[in-house]
Formats: structure tokens, sequence, C-alpha cells
């Protein structure tokens, strides 16, 4: 039995499988999603989402949806599913699904009349191509497919209507068609393996409509194109490979091709391979640079999260992992500037506003040299220094050392931190001034970067920077720590004051390799988060006890934003505050972590199918919120795996 199954009674509920998405990558940039049945429950659902480099590189939803009806005995069996308006669905293909299995590959076997067909689907590596793979298991007699694309053309973001300005035409190729709505947007060239006869009956699908769009607030109602409908013909034992790509093909060579791609893939049969096949879903490689994208289906690849994510997404190339740390390090070192990296990697617009991403940046450089990157100095050295003299002297505009030698950072209408919403132009979590995380991070860059270059005999650095870390270390003390509260202060600023609301920022303080905490310290803010912020899902990230907490994260985009980072759980965190237990507590806080980590395996079959998804609400039962897959989430679970097998036990095999 797979590791990843799904009952017949559950498929057939459609509050329950509509509920569980699957996402599939390639390292082109492109990406497959939609729900276990077929059906699109977001505008960001499709089988074939491609990078335009016309329009900036953003995503476009090319090839929404295949509807597959089976003919046989002269009567028809349409194994697709889409919703309308009232409630509707049609048609409702879901029902003839008999069994649903991902160990390797989403694979639909469908049960219709005295046929039984099994539609496999996947995307190849490096390329932007949807292959879907029908094998006609059971048949008493020679049938017909006929299989109708149904086509958008848009941005991921966006809806498209029906008009006239679309480029309704096509033009025939070898065993199938290509068509292209609109200029700009390459051809979409559909072919099948064998002989297909295609019908040209060019029609628009009116009235489409995305439930998780219209439960977030959002245009949720759109029209897709169909040119028409390809009929082939088929027998018993039949293997039928349909193809949907940006490059017309030699059909001849797309069933070796489906078969090759299929044995390169992660099987999806443990825990750890479901997150290691997940981290690798995150890796993009386009015009030379390595990206990691910090979540499916709508993020693009981020500065901080790449840094964070990184260590954890590495350890799933067991073989590779240092070339990919160096390939993904080096694509935001070549466009940083002054000393700061983009928070976005987008084709015309770098926005440098990221505080914390240089300093997270020295932290996946530390990640780097424990994997044996021995060459970190020499190929990192002058960037970590760049970085530190920037906030030390100065050289931001946002943020600078002020004489006690922590980092001050303020612009005002701006959050500069991880908790980043804004509403109507207003931070929600701007946390101006000193933050705890911040100068913990930055302790733990000037420690780093000066046992280096004490190593290396880098006598200016040395000179510049030895008596740093002990001006940081008693200047954090006296600005953050409380001892009658037992916890540390969130932020601190000229206006406000010190802020004390429970955090998990204060985390990062205790888990860093160089910390200026104590153990009792350090043990002191692990219980108090023990007890006001950690769930089965990770961390909250605003006590409940606190007038600002929002337990659920629902709503439109401004109630939304208004939870995310004031209450709403995040498992990310998860790993500093795994480390930090396991750093206090060594063999004995083993158990609790190892709890915590497994807790996470009941979240294989949510939400996103085989990952983990972004956040979860604060409130029991913790549901599954934001996007389905999340990079920082996925790669800080599988380093604290990684830090349990190598440790402290084999995680894997005691379970």
């Amino acid at each position: 039995m797979s590791y990843i199954k799904f009952e017949k009674d559950q498929i057939i509920n459609l509050e329950y499988s509509l509920a569980r998405e699957v996402i599939r990558t390639n390292r082109a940039g492109s990406y497959s999603s939609t729900t276990i049945v077929g059906c699109n429950t977001r505008k960001y659902h499709g089988l074939l989402v491609c990078p335009v480099d016309a329009f900036g590189g953003g995503r476009y939803v090319l090839l929404s949806s295949l509807d597959v009806t089976v003919v046989n005995n002269d009567r028809s069996f349409n194994t697709g599913i889409r919703k309308f308006k009232g409630d509707y669905y049609s048609p409702k293909g879901h029902k003839y699904i008999d069994e649903l299995e991902m160990e390797s590959i989403l694979s639909r076997i469908y049960r219709v009349g005295s046929v039984i067909l099994k539609h496999e689907r996947l995307l190849v590596h490096y390329e932007e191509q949807y292959l879907a793979r029908f094998t006609i298991l059971e048949a008493s007699e020679p049938l017909k497919l006929q299989i109708r694309p149904f086509l958008a053309f848009r941005s991921i973001h966006a809806l498209t209507h029906a008009n006239l300005t679309a480029n309704t035409k096509v033009e025939f190729i070898d065993n199938g068609i290509k068509a292209k709505l609109y200029e700009g947007f390459p051809y979409l060239n559909m072919q099948f393996s064998s002989k297909a006869e295609f019908v040209t009956v060019p029609d628009w699908y009116l009235g489409v409509e995305y439930t998780e769009e219209q439960k977030r607030g959002y245009d949720y109602s759109e029209d897709l194109f169909t040119p028409g409908f390809f009929e082939v013909e088929g027998k018993e034992g039949d293997v039928i490979v349909f193809s949907a790509s940006t490059k017309e093909e030699k059909p001849s060579g797309f069933k070796a091709k489906f078969t090759k791609t299929v044995n390169g893939k992660i099987p999806r049969n443990s825990f750890v391979n479901c997150l290691k096949n997940a981290a690798q879903q995150f890796i993009e490689k386009r015009h030379g640079k390595t990206l990691i994208i910090a979540g499916y289906p709508w993020f693009r690849s981020w500065g901080r999260d790449t840094f964070i994510a990184l260590p954890g997404i590495a350890l799933a190339r067991s073989k590779n992992k240092l070339r990919l740390y160096r390939e993904v390090l080096d694509t935001p070192v070549e466009r940083m500037k002054k000393g700061i990296f983009p928070d976005q990697e987008a084709a015309d617009n770098h926005a440098f506003t990221s505080v914390d991403s240089p300093l997270w940046f020295s932290w996946s450089v530390q990640q780097y040299l424990e994997s044996g990157g021995n060459d970190a100095w020499e190929r990192y050295g002058s960037t970590l220094k760049l970085v530190l003299d920037t906030y030390k002297n100065g050289g931001s505009r946002f943020v600078n050392m002020r004489e006690n030698g922590l980092l001050y950072a303020e612009i005002n209408g701006m959050p500069l931190t991880w908790m980043d919403a804004v509403v109507n132009g207003i931070p929600v979590t701007q946390r101006k001034g000193y933050t705890v995380e911040i100068n913990a991070l930055w302790y733990n860059a000037v420690c780093f970067a000066l046992d280096l270059a004490r190593l290396y005999k880098d006598k200016r650095f040395i000179k510049e920077y030895e008596n740093l870390p002990e001006l940081i270390s008693a200047s954090f003390h006296e600005m953050f720590c409380d001892d009658q509260r037992g916890y540390l202060a969130d932020y601190v600023n000229d206006d406000e004051g010190k802020n004390y609301f429970v955090r998990p920022n204060m985390l990062i303080a205790v888990s860093l390799p160089y910390s200026m905490l104590s153990k009792d310290q350090m043990k002191r803010v692990l219980d108090f988060a023990d007890r006001e912020l950690i769930t089965p899902r990770g961390l909250r990230t605003l006590s409940p006890g606190n007038p600002l907490y929002k337990g659920t994260y629902k709503g439109n985009q401004e109630e939304r934003d208004k939870a995310y980072h004031n209450g709403t759980v995040w498992p990310w965190l998860l790993g500093p505050f795994c480390e930090g237990w396991l750093k206090v507590y060594g063999a004995q806080g083993v158990q609790k972590v190892k709890r915590l980590i497994s807790g996470l395996e009941e979240v294989m079959s949510e939400h996103g199918v085989s990952t983990i998804s972004e956040i979860y609400d604060g409130d029991p039962p913790h549901s599954p919120n934001g996007a389905i897959s999340q990079a920082s989430s996925v790669g800080e679970v599988l380093r604290i795996i990684d830090l349990l097998e190598n440790k402290y036990l084999n995680f894997i095999n005691q379970g």
C-alpha cells in the first residue's frame, strides 16, 4: 500500500477532496497544480503554468485543465470536473475515480462502465512540458478517448474572460495542434504519441468558479477557451501519452520521455522522502541562475526565505548539496547593492529593504561551512565583510549601528523585518528600532566573521571588529533581557520604549551558533515559548494572551494580513525552537523535538499533499492556510531531522 493513499469515500466527498491540492514543479520555472480530483479551486491552478520572459518572467497559466471522456458502447463518461455558479459541478468525473495514488506521480484510476482507465501526469525536468499518460487497463472492446483542452493564457494573479481579441484559430502539427491566444505568448503545442483526430469546435466555457479565491475575498469567476477536442482510438493494453509544451516535438519520443522522467523522482513512500521530494520542487534554474522559490503557487524567490530555507533544501541533495549551496548563494551575491540583498528576485524591480536578509546570508554561509564547504571564507568572506561594514559604518539609509554596538532600523511606514504585512499602507507589525532577532543575527554574524578572519589572518578586519562582540553583548543584555519577566523584549525604540509582546523572534537569539545568552536565560526563553507559542504545527507569532492575538487566518486580504503575524502559526519557527531546545536540554530534549517533528507527518495528506504549508491557524485544530508548499517550512523541518540524525539519534529508523 502506498504511503499516501485516499479512500474512495474520501475522493467522492468534495468537501474533503477539494481541500487537498497537489503541486509539481520543474527546474525550468514551470509548475502544475490542482486538487487531487482535478477540479481547479484557485486562479493559480493549472496543468501547465510557465514563466513568460516577454512579460517579465512572471508565471502564466497556459493549459488550465483537460476533460477526458471515455466513449464506450455508445455511452460517454466525462472524467473532468469544474465548478459553476450556484454550487453546481459539471461534469462530475470525480465519481468515477476508483483509486488515487501519489507515490511517484499523481495517478488516478477511473472505472467507467466496463472500462478501467489509468491517468498519470507529470512535468518534464528543465522543459516547459506537461505529459499525461493514459493506460487502458481493461476494456472489453475498442473505445475512443475524447480529450478537450481548456486554455487560459493569463497571469496566475489574474482571471480571463470571453473576448473578441483572442486568437481562437489553431494550426495543425504532427499528431496535434498548436494555439496561441494572444501576442507575446509562446505557442502551446498539444500532441499525442499516437494518431489523434482533432475536431475544431471553438467555444468559451463561461463562469468557471474558484472557491478558494472566493474565500480569500478576490474575484473568483472566469471564462475558459476550448478550441475543440482530440479523439484517439484505443483498446485494452494501449498506452497513450499527451504532451502540452511550448515546443513542438516528435511524438515518437513521448512514451520514453515519460518513463525516464518518472524514474528520476524521489518516491513519496515515507515522511522524510515526502519532505525531500517537496524540497526539490523549490529549486529553479533559469538564465544561468539558481533560485529557491519561497512557496507555491504564488511566491517568487525572496532573499530572506532563500537563506533560511537553503540549508534544509540542500540536504535533499546529499550528493550535490555543496554545489547547490554555491549556485544559490552566488545568485544574490551578484545582485546585491551596497551590502544589501534584493528582497525579491524579479526581472525589473528589486527592492532592498530587508534588514535581516544579509544577516541570514551569514547564517546560511555558516551552515555551508558546517556541511563541508571549506572554501566559505575564500568564496564569501568579502561579501560577509561588506555586509558588516555597511551596517557598522552607516552605509545603509535604513539601518545603522549605534554607539552601543546594536543595530537600529527604521523607515516610517515600511516594515523591515520578516513580520512585513501592510494594511492600507500601514505596517501591521512595524517593529522599528532595535529588534531582538536582528541584533542576535548581527552578533552571530560578527563573531562568525571574526573567527574566520583569525583563521585566515585578516588583520584589518580583526583590528576593526575584535572589540565589538563584547559591546554588542553588554548592550543586548541591557536592552532586551528582563530577569523578572523571564523572556526577551521583542523590540525597543526611541518613541515607545521596550515592547514585551510574547513573540517567537527571541528564539532566534537562543538558537544561533553564537549567542549572547547564558544557558539559564536560554532555558527561561524556551520554557516561556513552550507555554505560550508552541503548537503541533509550529509556533504562534503572538501569545494568545495578547489583546491583538488573531487565532484564525481567514477573510479578505486586510483581515488575513492583520492575523498573519499576530497569532498565525509558522512551521519554519520550529527550526530555531528545536535547535535551541536541543542546545539547552541535550539528549533529554530529544524526545520532545522528535514528537514535534513527527507530528507534522499528519499534514502529508492535507492542504498541499506531501509537503508543508506556509502557515496554520493559531487556534485548534490549527487548519492549514497560505501557500500550499513553503520552502522555509520544508527546509527547517528537514534541517532539524538532520540534526537529530547526526547528533542525537537515528530519527528515521527509530521513528
